[in-house]
């Protein structure tokens, strides 16, 4: 069972940064799509961007384009989501999830059900 463990959250100021990351023990994330999510309080789990397993194409919500971006380093075998400009509806519950069944190493999707396995989530609060 592959296993995610998010990283990198915390508090910080509007107009901050963090970066997350997401990594994986025992499995190599190569051949999988990620995705990031988020969920704030009392509000459902959203999409926030997604890299496919080429690293090839990438996709963003569009309440964080041009302020976040995603990557990864397979060597490392992690993912990344670096978050600029962070604003205080960025506060959430950060999660990553993975997924190996597309056709497509140039295929990555924001739906929640595309994803077969997930993180337990990093916590990320913007406020001043």
């Amino acid at each position: 069972q592959l296993q995610l463990v998010e990283s990198g959250g915390g508090l910080v100021q509007p107009g901050g940064s963090l970066r997350l990351s997401c990594a994986a023990s025992r499995f190599t994330l190569e051949y999988y799509a990620i995705g990031w999510f988020r969920q704030a309080p009392g509000k459902e789990r959203e999409g926030v961007s997604c890299i496919s397993s080429s690293g090839g194409s990438t996709n963003y919500a569009d309440s964080v384009k041009g302020r976040f971006t995603i990557s990864r380093d397979n060597a490392k075998n992690t993912v990344y989501l670096q978050m600029n400009s962070l604003k205080p509806e960025d506060t959430a519950v950060y999660y990553c999830a993975a997924d190996n069944s597309y056709g497509s190493r140039l295929y990555c999707s924001t739906r929640l059900r595309e994803y077969r396995y997930w993180g337990q989530g990093t916590q990320v609060t913007v406020s001043s």
